[in-house]
């Protein structure tokens, strides 16, 4: 619940056209549309265009090129959820002979397969599909991988082409079909589509020196549709950034969402800028941590970010090549929007049901050996353990029909949490994935692995 409008205040809405207008301007494109969703709900959308008295609406479709994968990377997840396949599978046991046979389908997701980044030639974006008909086709033959699979991030386009023909290949039938089967109808994204439908925007290259254009083709790139072949509007990519933020009960829970967005492959250093999840990029900005991905086809660019802390997401799209800094435009505006509009924190409210005595009778303060750590019982008989000093680790646990709790976030993920009592009943110590947490810093010998020195604390 927010106690702020649904529409952004003047000064808000006027910060923002200022900065699309300049993006537009200073980049050069012929036109530009961005949009801005807070806490599930489209608040700003603003356009620009070279024609004077005309501003394309939200319902034009522009290309959106690589934001093609987030789609692919929600088909393949719907896959693993039901069973149908295992993210450390090879590609070989689904979809077998292709140059990718060694990778798993988690590595070409990740984009650390080890694949070229391209097809062999001729440039794949401004050609016809029919010039590369078989899987085959989509690699180098002689040097499929440029780098050891798993090691590295190596963007491939290939990779993505290859996870849309595993879809087909599970389902039986075309991805385009099956994406809009499965994913665009129940989120109500109509004008979201393979191939270019009216009203849309046609692609143009900008000359980098004169003020001429030139159009660029619009073409259909066959089997190498997954990485970028989608046409999409800003109203339907509000419809996604919601989805993504979210999630759907008929296409994706949002646990799966929030598995795509952790990073898959580590940075090359502690001040890591952008990483890549499983489908999803990651980037930061200024101190904002963001998902989303940027997207660019002949004649188009294409962004769309979420700030999961800001509650906030902006898409941006242009039909020019290159020019208008797309790419950085929809985090400006979450940044804009973010600083004009800071979210307001949640009030505070009792939890709707009564708590548990048991439960209550774990709170409070418990010792790893001699770190303090706080215990607190949330909504739902979740508990989150948190360090009280800043050293330490913490995590919040969900119950387990077993009596147990999963952790599920930092060190913890995965980690059991078991509440170990006495003979008697009363409780004795947590075990958190074998460490225990005792009521007192060291505390009972028994509890403690390796015992306490009898004498116990002492001046030295």
């Amino acid at each position: 619940m927010t106690d702020l409008p649904n529409e952004l205040l003047p000064a808000t809405r006027r910060a923002l056209l200022h900065r699309l207008a300049v993006a537009q301007s200073e980049g050069r494109t012929p036109s530009m549309v961005a949009g801005v969703v807070r806490d599930g709900q489209p608040v700003w959308s603003g356009a620009r265009s070279m024609v004077d008295g005309h501003a394309p609406t939200p319902d034009v479709q522009y290309r959106i090129g690589s934001l093609t994968k987030t789609f692919v990377a929600v088909l393949v997840f719907r896959l693993r959820d039901e069973g149908l396949l295992d993210l450390a599978d090879p590609l070989s046991r689904h979809l077998p002979g292709t140059p990718a046979d060694g990778a798993t389908i988690a590595q070409l997701l990740s984009h650390s397969a080890g694949l070229a980044a391209e097809t062999p030639g001729p440039w794949w974006e401004r050609t016809e599909g029919s010039l590369r008909p078989g899987l085959g086709d989509l690699l180098t033959a002689e040097r499929p991988l440029v780098h050891p699979t798993g090691r590295v991030h190596h963007y491939s386009n290939p990779g993505y082409a290859l996870l849309g023909a595993l879809v087909e290949q599970l389902r039986g039938e075309p991805w385009g079909e099956v994406l809009h089967r499965e994913v665009l109808a129940p989120l109500g994204m109509d004008r979201t589509t393979l191939l270019p439908e009216h009203p849309h925007a046609g692609g143009f290259a900008v000359h980098p020196w004169a003020d001429v254009m030139l159009p660029e083709p619009l073409t259909d790139t066959g089997r190498m549709a997954p990485a970028g072949q989608l046409w999409s509007t800003g109203a339907d990519l509000a419809r996604w950034a919601v989805f993504l933020s979210a999630g759907h009960a008929k296409v994706l829970s949002a646990d799966t969402l929030a598995e795509m967005r952790r990073p898959a492959v580590g940075p090359d250093n502690g001040e890591w800028t952008g990483g890549y999840g499983l489908g999803l990029q990651l980037r930061r900005h200024e101190g904002r941590l963001m998902y989303g991905h940027n997207g660019s086809m002949p004649g188009f660019t294409a962004a769309l970010w979420i700030s999961e802390a800001d509650g906030l997401a902006a898409y941006a799209l242009s039909n020019a090549t290159s020019g208008g800094n797309t790419a950085a435009l929809a985090p400006q505006l979450i940044a804009l929007t973010a600083e004009h509009e800071p979210r307001l924190p949640e009030p505070w409210r009792p939890q709707a049901e009564s708590a548990d005595p048991e439960l209550l009778e774990l709170t409070g303060p418990w010792y790893w050996g001699a770190t303090p750590a706080a215990l607190r019982l949330r909504p739902g008989r979740v508990l989150e353990l948190t360090p009280l000093n800043g050293a330490g680790r913490g995590s919040r646990f969900r119950p387990e029909p077993d009596g147990t709790w999963t952790g599920v976030e930092n060190y913890y993920a995965g980690e059991t949490l078991r509440v170990v009592r006495h003979s008697d009943g009363t409780v004795g110590h947590l075990d958190v994935g074998s460490f225990v947490y005792t009521r007192e810093p060291y505390g009972p010998a028994d509890a403690v692995p390796g015992g306490v020195a009898p004498e116990g604390w002492q001046a030295f």
